[in-house]
């Protein structure tokens, strides 16, 4: 059985970055529950619970980060690879649960605004817009490399667009007295979160259910696959994400003739060029055969 990996250069996702978020946003979340509670503005508390929630999603993806790294072992062939996939999902659900929470509180006030020291929250929406730009500075390059810390990204800059609609909010109460623009914003911000949530979740659960990726047409690969010297079919493939980063098929390869195992490994050697090239997988296990009888369908369910 051929079982080889094509070794690429991976991005080195720093979880200092993290680290760093984790405390910016743990201080604008304490400075956003006092100054809503003063205030009473709906907004700035919402604002201040998407913040915490934050703060927990970022804690988690470091705890997930760590434990990615660890090596493999007897008990874990795999290692903990795949604990960044389980936190972007929790991460894009905890974003949802958010959104809901703010639209109930929302709707209630709508109708029934209250008066809002609009003061002090401009300058706390300020404060949430520097802070969480300067985090957001941070994971974005991580977040191009790792589904786990693109989930982070996204919290954060979820959070630095809800301080901005905390700010215009806070500007129209204070010059127009338009007190209803508190609830508005905080529907805005909720509505957003869902949006952006929804394709990390669509991401990951694919990930996490071990789809095909969307860009591999199989038929395709196979026709590539066939073209090699040697190869009489390729059969019962499966496609699958351990990770952002690692792409893995597994396969059955029927040979055309009864070759040797150094002849068969000049062929896998050609099979993972062209699987790589245009597929970018980069983890393969092929078993051969020859004349065996058993199912020869793309896709075999066992």
């Amino acid at each position: 059985m051929g079982d080889n990996h094509v070794h690429i250069h991976k991005h080195e996702v720093k979880g200092n970055n993290l680290i760093l978020s984790i405390l910016l946003n743990l201080l604008i979340t304490i400075a956003q529950v006092i100054g809503g509670i003063i205030s009473g503005s709906l907004a700035l508390i919402s604002d201040a619970l998407h913040n915490f929630s934050d703060v927990l999603s970022l804690v988690f993806s470091l705890v997930a980060h760590k434990l990615s790294r660890r090596k493999a072992s007897l008990n874990n062939t795999f290692g903990y690879k795949r604990a960044e996939l389980i936190a972007a999902f929790i991460n894009a659900i905890t974003l949802i649960i958010v959104a809901f929470f703010l639209i109930y509180e929302a709707s209630s006030r709508l109708f029934h605004p209250e008066p809002i020291k609009s003061g002090l929250v401009i300058w706390l929406a300020l404060l949430g817009i520097v802070v969480n730009g300067g985090s957001v500075l941070l994971l974005k390059k991580d977040s191009e490399h790792n589904l786990n810390m693109k989930s982070a990204y996204l919290h954060l800059l979820t959070d630095m667009m809800a301080s901005v609609a905390v700010l215009v909010g806070g500007l129209l109460m204070k010059f127009y007295g338009w007190f209803w623009v508190d609830s508005v914003m905080t529907l805005l911000i909720a509505s957003y979160l869902i949006y952006v949530s929804y394709d990390l979740i669509k991401s990951a659960t694919k990930m996490l259910m071990l789809f095909t990726p969307d860009y591999i047409n199989i038929k395709e690969l196979v026709r590539e696959v066939h073209k090699i010297k040697g190869v009489n079919k390729l059969h019962h493939i499966h496609i699958w994400h351990l990770n952002d980063q690692e792409l893995h098929l597994e396969a059955h390869l029927d040979c055309s003739e009864d070759i040797k195992m150094s002849e068969f490994n000049i062929m896998l050697e050609k099979i993972e060029t062209v699987l790589y090239n245009e597929f970018k997988i980069n983890h393969i296990n092929i078993q051969p055969e020859f004349k065996k009888e058993d199912p020869k369908d793309f896709i075999v369910q066992d």
